[in-house]
C-alpha cells in the first residue's frame, strides 16, 4: 500500500531507537545532578567530624579554665588562644577562626567576626554545625554551647544567681570540602562519559539484531511468486510478529480461495458461453454452406437464421448475467445506495415478465401494498432489481404452463419492522439436499431440461448478503397434498441491514 501523501513515513526501528534513548539522556542529567549532591555530602562528612572535635577540645579547655578562679583574665585568654592556634592551624586552601564567648555574651577569645546561632540552637544538644558567611566568603560552622553555670549577675539580687552558658564556635572556608567533592565527582561522572556512547552503540546493536527478522521475513515474502498464496511459515518469526504472520496467512488464504473462486467461475462462464457459440456458428456455417451450393431453402435459412437468433440471446442473457454477477460482488457497489421502494421495484419487474407469463400461460401476479415509506430500504436499486427480476425468472423458467407465480411483498414481517420479498411458484419444487446446492454459480439440477445458465440464484444471494437480508428457501405448498410442490423463495431484510448495506 502506497504511503499517504505528505505524510513522512515512520521507521519502527528509529521509533524504538527514540524511546529507548530518550529516557536515557533525560536520566543521565538527573544522575549527574544526584552525583553533585552525593559528592558535596560525602566531602562534608569527614571534614564535619574534624571540625566538631576541634570544637569539642576547645570547650573542654575553655571550660577548664573558667573553672580556675584564680587565674586571670588575661592568662586564660593567652591559653585558650594557644589552644586554638593548634586546633585550628592554618593551611593552604581554608582560612580558619574560633570565638569563645563568655556566659555574659563577652568576647573571651578568638574573632568577633562570627555571628551567633539561631535561637533554637542554643537549647539543642551537642555540637551543631551550620554553613555562614565571613567576609563574603562561605564558611562552615560548628558551635557548641557549654552546660549552664552559676555565674554573678549584675542585675541579681544578693543571694541570688541567675543561669547563663558561654558558647564556643569554629569556622573554616570551603576549600578542601570543594576539591574533595569535585575528585568524588571526576572520578563518578567520568567514566559515564565513556559508558553512555557506549551504552547508545549497545542498544543500537542489540535493536538491529532485534529486527533482523523482520528483514529476513521480507526477503522471504520478496522472493515469492505472484501466483504464490501458500502460508508463510510461523516456526521462524519471532513471538512478537506472529500475530502479523497469521493475519498476512489468513489474507493469503482468503486470496487463494477468492483466485481459485474466479478461476473456477471463468472456467464455468467460458463453458457456458462455449455452446451458444458453437451452435451459433454451426448455423451459420449451414446457411453459408446452403447458400454457397445453390441450394438455398427458405425455410431452412429461416430456420438456421432463427437458430442463431436464438444462441445469440442465450449469449447475451448469460453475457448480462455474468455482468450482474461481478456487480453483485463488487464491494464498492455496495457504498452506491440510496432509498428505494422493494413494493416499487417489485411491481415494475412484475410488470416487464407479464408478457412473457403470458406467452406462456402462467398466472404470474403481485401481492402486497402500494409503495410507502414502510416498504423502503437503504439499498442499491440497480442490485435490488437484478434480485426480484432473477426470482421472477428462476420462477417461471420452472413453472410449467397453466401454473401460478407470485411476488410478495411485506411490510413489518413477523412484527421485527423489515420487509419481506417472496416469489412463490406452482413448479415441481426443490429437493430438500439440493437447495443449498442450487445457489452455487452455474448449477443446474440434474434431469432438468429447463434453459438457464445457472448464475440466477447464485446473484440472488450475494445481493442479498451485500443487503445484510436472509435468503431461505422452502416449500410452497403443505406436504401430502396433490399439488406440486412449488418453491418459495424469503429474502427477510432486517430493520438495522434496511439502513446499512454490509461492505464484507
Amino acid at each position: 500500500m502506497d504511503a499517504v501523501p505528505g505524510r513522512e513515513q515512520r521507521s519502527l526501528f528509529g521509533e524504538i531507537l527514540d524511546w529507548m534513548l530518550a529516557p536515557l539522556l533525560l536520566l543521565w542529567p538527573m544522575s549527574l545532578g544526584l552525583t553533585w549532591m552525593v559528592a558535596q555530602g560525602i566531602a562534608n562528612r569527614p571534614y564535619d567530624r574534624e571540625l566538631a572535635n576541634e570544637v569539642r577540645a576547645l570547650a573542654q579547655q575553655a571550660a577548664v579554665h573558667a573553672a580556675a578562679p584564680g587565674l586571670a583574665p588575661a592568662r586564660r585568654r593567652a591559653e585558650i588562644e594557644q589552644l586554638a592556634a593548634l586546633l585550628t592551624r592554618q593551611d593552604d586552601e581554608d582560612l580558619n577562626w574560633y570565638q569563645v564567648l563568655g556566659t555574659r555574651g563577652e568576647l573571651l577569645a578568638g574573632a568577633a567576626a562570627l555571628r551567633l546561632p539561631a535561637d533554637d540552637a542554643a537549647t539543642a544538644p551537642g555540637v551543631q554545625l551550620r554553613d555562614d558567611v565571613i567576609d563574603h566568603e562561605p564558611v562552615r560552622v560548628a558551635s557548641l554551647w557549654l552546660p549552664e553555670t552559676a555565674a554573678p549577675s549584675a542585675s541579681a539580687s544578693a543571694g541570688a544567681a541567675a543561669p547563663s552558658r558561654a558558647l564556643v564556635q569554629v569556622a573554616e572556608t570551603l576549600g578542601k570540602r570543594s576539591r574533595l567533592a569535585t575528585e568524588i565527582i571526576k572520578g563518578l561522572i567520568l567514566p559515564q562519559f565513556a559508558i553512555l556512547p557506549l551504552a547508545v552503540l549497545l542498544v543500537w546493536f542489540a535493536l538491529a539484531r532485534g529486527i533482523r527478522p523482520l528483514a529476513e521475513l521480507q526477503q522471504r515474502i520478496r522472493r515469492r511468486e505472484s501466483t504464490d498464496l501458500s502460508a508463510i511459515a510461523e516456526g521462524d518469526v519471532p513471538e512478537e510478529v506472529a500475530p502479523l504472520v497469521r493475519a498476512i496467512n489468513d489474507l493469503l488464504r482468503r486470496l487463494d480461495q477468492g483466485t481459485a473462486a474466479q478461476r473456477h467461475f471463468l472456467a464455468d462462464a467460458a463453458h457456458q458461453l462455449k455452446t451458444p457459440l458453437a451452435g451459433l456458428r454451426m448455423q451459420a456455417e449451414l446457411a453459408a454452406r446452403a447458400i454457397d451450393g445453390g441450394r438455398s431453402d427458405p425455410a431452412a435459412v429461416r430456420h438456421s437464421l432463427h437458430q442463431i437468433a436464438h444462441s445469440t440471446q442465450r449469449a447475451s442473457h448469460m453475457v448480462n448475467q455474468l455482468l450482474s454477477m461481478a456487480r453483485a460482488e463488487d464491494a464498492g457497489q455496495a457504498l452506491r445506495h440510496q432509498t428505494v421502494d422493494l413494493a416499487a421495484i417489485t411491481r415494475d419487474v412484475v410488470r416487464d415478465f407479464v408478457p412473457r407469463a403470458l406467452a406462456r400461460r402462467i398466472d404470474l401476479g403481485y401481492d402486497g401494498p402500494d409503495p410507502s415509506p414502510a416498504t423502503q430500504l437503504q439499498a442499491e436499486p440497480v442490485l435490488l432489481g437484478e434480485l426480484v427480476r432473477n426470482l421472477i425468472d428462476n420462477a417461471l423458467q420452472y413453472t410449467p404452463a397453466g401454473g401460478t407465480v407470485t411476488a410478495r411483498v411485506r411490510a413489518g414481517a413477523d412484527g421485527g419492522g423489515g420487509a419481506l420479498l417472496q416469489v412463490e411458484d406452482s413448479g415441481p419444487g426443490i429437493p430438500v439436499a439440493e437447495r443449498e446446492a442450487v445457489f452455487r454459480p452455474f448449477y443446474r439440477l440434474p434431469d432438468t431440461a429447463v434453459e438457464g445458465s445457472g448464475l440466477g440464484l447464485a446473484i440472488v444471494r450475494e445481493v442479498a448478503e451485500r443487503h445484510g437480508a436472509t435468503l431461505s428457501l422452502e416449500d410452497a405448498r403443505p406436504a401430502g397434498t396433490q399439488a406440486p410442490a412449488g418453491a418459495r423463495f424469503s429474502v427477510r431484510f432486517a430493520p438495522a441491514a434496511a439502513a446499512d448495506l454490509t461492505t464484507a
